[in-house]
């Protein structure tokens, strides 16, 4: 990484930059998933703007802005291309687990390289195991001398799916368990050290850019203060899950904006009016038939409701971020949990319903506007919305609190 610190963006300047990276990202978009060309100069583009900079705290030379700014930037990101938007999802949330785990040297060290324009990406889930929270990765102690990883305290070995933002990453955060058997870790490692190999193989039918394949670890050495608490994250209140769940509240919601402002194009440009609507409310133009006109009126209000949940959920992170509490904490992850099920729901909805609003000239291959459902359908599956309601109807029945995990 070049050690050029990027300009600090404030909570005024940073979605003025989003939005301008936006508006780039959408002239490309749709070639890019028709032919899965990966965004690495759109990545580096972010990075380069100070996207990725943006919750770096004030003691380390960034601008510690709130949840609602960050939350805005990665709903107007999304909005441009949501395969970027996402790509950088991982690199927020761990560095919230630096923030609130990491020593103050590891911390240091990190932060300047973010502040340069490095990239965190995970390595989490892994296929084949009982859950999504079932890990098998293993730091192990170092027991010989004189060989490469001489110098080093532990070898990291196991095999991570779902790493989103991997192929363009400069760190690996690295879910682990400290020995076997022991609490999980996450390991800081550079991509490039020796036994790290990131393969090339998400085939995912939406969000088909997003480098979310697999990284294998053979071996890899790594010293003692590259590795921070993961487990303890969990011992008392935070808004880690929330945080993290927010982010993908805006990723969603910027999909389901952007599928709405295309299909209001299509209809307005492309569209040719139903003949019933011409003979009985003598329409010249499909987007003036009154049927098309009110579900166009249903799916804005949808999307509305989706952005104010959005914006009410990151307020309230920041609340409790500011005074935290067990209560703060848990009103924040109630509130997230109501955008993220409203968010997963019409984003899906509404870019389902563009295609229906549109005609079948929308489903031609040649647009490409399935690709706005394929994003969608392909994201929101990262957290059952359901489990989202059950936690919100128990809270409202009897006042049971949500459980604290990365999830909610």
């Amino acid at each position: 990484m070049s050690t050029t610190e990027i300009a600090r963006l404030d909570a005024e300047t940073a979605p003025l930059v989003a939005r301008r990276l936006a508006d780039e990202l959408a002239l490309g978009d749709g070639s890019r998933d028709r032919d899965r060309a990966l965004p690495h100069d759109q990545v580096k583009a972010y990075a380069a703007a100070g996207l990725g900079a943006l919750t770096v705290p004030l003691v380390f030379g960034g601008p510690a802005l709130p949840a609602t700014t960050v939350a805005e930037v990665f709903r107007l990101v999304s909005w441009g291309d949501p395969n970027v938007g996402q790509v950088p999802h991982s690199h927020f949330v761990f560095l919230n687990q630096l923030r609130l785990n990491g020593t103050r040297e590891q911390q240091q060290r990190i932060y300047s390289e973010v502040r340069a324009g490095a990239l965190v990406a995970n390595a989490q889930s892994e296929l084949g195991t009982k859950h999504v929270r079932d890990i098998r990765t293993t730091l192990t102690p170092v027991v010989s001398t004189g060989s490469t990883t001489d110098g080093c305290e532990w070898l990291l070995n196991g095999e991570k799916f779902y790493c989103t933002g991997s192929l363009f990453a400069d760190y690996l955060a690295v879910l682990t368990h400290l020995d076997v058997g022991g609490p999980l870790h996450v390991a800081w490692v550079r991509a490039e050290t020796p036994g790290v190999e990131v393969i090339d193989d998400w085939d995912a039918v939406g969000q088909r850019t997003t480098g979310s394949g697999t990284v294998r670890f053979t071996d890899v050495p790594v010293a003692d203060d590259w590795v921070t608490p993961f487990a303890v994250t969990f011992d008392v209140p935070t808004t880690y899950g929330a945080f993290a769940q927010l982010l993908h509240a805006a990723i969603d919601t910027g999909i389901a904006r952007r599928a709405l402002d295309e299909a209001g194009e299509f209809v307005r440009t492309k569209s040719r009016p139903y003949p019933d609507a011409i003979a009985i409310a003598g329409v010249e133009k499909a987007c003036e038939d009154p049927l098309v006109v009110h579900a166009f009126g249903e799916m804005e209000l949808a999307v509305r409701s989706a952005e104010a949940l959005l914006a009410e959920a990151a307020r309230r992170v920041d609340e409790a971020d500011a005074s935290l509490s067990a209560e703060s904490a848990a009103e924040a992850s109630l509130a997230v949990a109501a955008a993220r099920a409203a968010t997963a729901k019409v984003a899906v909805d509404v870019t389902s319903r563009l295609l229906e609003v549109s005609g079948t000239r929308a489903a031609l291959a040649a647009t490409n506007l399935d690709r706005h459902w394929r994003n969608a359908r392909t994201h929101t599956l990262h957290d059952p919305a359901a489990w989202k309601v059950q936690h919100l109807g128990r809270w409202a029945v009897d006042g049971t609190p949500p459980p604290r995990h990365g999830q909610i």
